[in-house]
């Protein structure tokens, strides 16, 4: 199986546009990108709109597909249904779908449409993590101490990973934020959860995107080379934090064995990263996960700016989610960037000989993980 098409509605500043127009821009995009139109789209798989997601986007995109994923497990989502939708292909049970992301997080903050902690209710188990303030970042800040304690990372050493992706950043015109930072800005900022200042934090943006999956056959016909889906996985971990077992590792520990194992490649094989950078640890505890460094070893795997355009192992390309878009959940945009560089399309960001990346995304408070392993040639 195989991505055909790749696009990003308008990102960044987008104050006139709803949501649902950003996954119309997305798709449209992307079966342009592909040489396709809606007419050949029998999938579509969405989440995070209305009261019937994805029945909604679909019906506002035209499309009456016969098959649907509605899967909604944070931002790890569309690598869950990256690979949902190449099962589906290869059952037999479509033949182009279509996987589709639109939100205006940074628009509906500012006009005071939504708040900016999402209530994820007090039923259930949540109900434990609940009275003790428990918000999101709070957790992503238990599991950096945890790290920083076991294992000696500092505080610099997660800083890197920000200041890389400003870097990276720099060399992307549709990046939210391009101006250099340093490791003493980064940590000079202000505290929201110790140790985490803002600028240990993913940014708020607008913005959607969209791929768009086929079969190998169909593949060869469509408008640009295809890049191939070599191998995949998926895990869930948790919702409590209590049901965590070890605060330092990812779930992606899971999922990226099954993609490594199903796709035939190591990490030696990769050439270029896309990782959800929600938070800078979130991207140490990934690296160690998927085994680019062993556990424990992230924060000195980082620091020579490793994760740099340039570096070793160049990560997050276009600037990530810390420096340059994240509408609420990235897991979208991982897949994007990471065709862009295969198709050699990355401009002045592109990582010269780009032939596999890996794409690993995480959801909740590393509740979940999706890994795809992709390539061209």
């Amino acid at each position: 199986m195989a991505i055909v098409g790749a696009a990003l509605s308008d990102c960044g500043r987008v104050d006139v546009l709803s949501p649902f127009h950003l996954h119309q821009q997305a798709a449209s995009r992307a079966l342009a990108d592909a040489g396709l139109t809606k007419d050949d789209v029998d999938g579509f798989a969405s989440c995070g709109m209305g009261m019937l997601p994805p029945v909604e986007v679909a019906e506002y995109l035209g499309l009456q597909p016969t098959w649907a994923d509605g899967t909604s497990v944070g931002g790890a989502s569309w690598e869950f249904m990256l690979e949902h939708a190449v099962a589906a292909i290869q059952a037999g049970h479509a033949s182009v779908v279509l996987i589709v992301y639109g939100s205006t997080t940074r628009a509906d903050l500012k006009r005071g449409r939504r708040t900016a902690n999402l209530s994820f209710g007090t039923r259930g188990p949540v109900q434990f993590d609940a009275p003790y303030g428990h918000t999101l970042i709070a957790k992503y800040a238990m599991a950096t101490q945890r790290h920083m304690y076991e294992h000696g990372t500092t505080i610099e050493q997660l800083a890197e990973v920000a200041v890389s992706a400003r870097f990276n950043a720099g060399r992307n015109p549709d990046a939210y934020y391009r101006e250099p930072l340093t490791i003493e800005q980064v940590n000079s900022a202000p505290l929201i959860a110790d140790p985490l200042t803002t600028l240990h934090c993913c940014i708020r943006s607008d913005g959607g995107g969209a791929v768009v999956v086929t079969s190998a056959d169909r593949a060869r016909n469509c408008a640009k080379a295809p890049v191939w889906v070599l191998g995949t996985g998926e895990t869930t971990s948790h919702a409590t934090m209590s049901e965590w077992p070890d605060f330092t590792e990812s779930p992606a520990v899971r999922s990226g064995r099954l993609a490594f194992d199903r796709a035939g490649l190591t990490p030696a094989d990769v050439d270029t990263c896309q990782i959800y950078d929600a938070f800078t640890s979130m991207v140490l505890l990934t690296l160690e996960a998927l085994g680019f460094c062993a556990k424990g070893e992230g924060g000195p795997f980082v620091a020579d700016g490793r994760l740099r355009i340039g570096g070793a192992l160049p990560t997050n390309t276009d600037g990530g989610g810390l420096s340059s878009c994240h509408p609420g959940m990235r897991g979208m945009f991982l897949l994007v960037e990471a065709v862009r560089q295969l198709r050699g399309e990355g401009g002045e960001r592109q990582v010269a000989g780009a032939r596999v990346a890996c794409v690993s995304a995480t959801g909740g408070w590393f509740s979940t993980a999706s890994t795809a392993l992709l390539a061209v040639g």
